[in-house]
């Protein structure tokens, strides 16, 4: 099922120190990759030529970085650098994952389901309970689900064993049936599904994903199309309650997580019911 995709920081998060100001009546700047690595290496009393050695490079190339002239390592770099800071003095996740975000590098590690179902802590998955009789749950940005409230399990019978809604939505005859606008919801998440691969760079998932899917006659036709999309347009989801047989519909959002582990790689998603019909 295709959500709409509306990013939100809450979720595991951590608190980096107070930067310093300009001077006691100074503004605040914003964080730079130079700031924060001086940070670090002051920290640890290490010169610049000492840290460049062990990273294996110059030491006016450390200069520069830390003077903001040169604000786009490569990922080997800033490894490098995190590597022999975190040999003097241990560097948080949080210290470890700002570096990066002020690099402008995407993170390009692919944890797997079990990986992501270990970041949904108990608090988290209570709030799934507190939307009753609304359906909520977790899913990852490959499709997977992750958790889900008793509504959203029984509102996509079968989900739960297929656990990629894109394998459930081609290889589970019962989605055909709980989704009223069968096509429509399909052709949405594949296109979306193409969006999320650009997105997330690096890895096997995506090739072994299609690698199954393909499998699927209609999955191949809407793939072939080439089309992307990067949510819905509409919030209304129609589906079918097979216990009764009234059809109704589902106003659906989907926010994005912010993890310190897995940042953006999390979304709570959440559909309103509305009345049957």
């Amino acid at each position: 099922m295709v959500l709409q995709d509306e990013p939100v920081q809450t979720g595991r998060v951590g608190v980096l120190p107070k930067p310093s100001f300009d001077g006691p009546d100074g503004p605040p700047k914003p964080p730079t990759l130079g700031g924060l690595l001086r940070r670090l290496r002051d920290d640890r009393r290490i010169s610049r030529e000492k840290l460049a050695f062990a990273a294996g490079v110059s030491s006016s190339y450390i200069t520069h970085l830390e003077s903001g002239d040169r604000d786009r390592p490569t990922r080997a770099v800033i490894e490098a650098l995190v590597r022999y800071l975190d040999r003097i003095a241990p560097v948080t996740d949080i210290e470890r994952r700002h570096l990066f975000d002020l690099a402008g590098l995407a993170p390009v590690d692919n944890p797997t389901v079990e990986d992501l179902r270990a970041e949904i802590s108990a608090e988290m998955r209570r709030t799934l309970a507190l939307q009753e009789p609304d359906l909520a749950a977790y899913v990852d940005t490959r499709w997977n689900v992750l958790a889900g409230n008793e509504s959203y399990d029984r509102a996509f019978p079968g989900l739960v064993e297929d656990v990629n809604i894109l394998r459930w939505f081609f290889g589970n005859p019962l989605s055909r049936k709980v989704m009223v606008e069968w096509e429509k919801e399909s052709t949405l998440t594949v296109h979306w599904l193409r969006g999320l691969i650009g997105q997330q760079v690096g890895g096997d998932w995506a090739t072994e994903l299609l690698d199954e899917l393909a499998q699927y006659r209609d999955f191949r036709r809407i793939w072939d199309d080439g089309d992307t999309v990067y949510g819905r347009e509409h919030t209304a989801m129609r589906l079918c309650d097979l216990h009764t047989g009234a059809n109704y519909t589902v106003d659906v959002q989907l926010f994005r997580l912010d993890s310190v582990a897995y940042p953006g790689r999390i979304q709570y998603y959440l559909g309103v019911r509305g009345p049957d019909h």
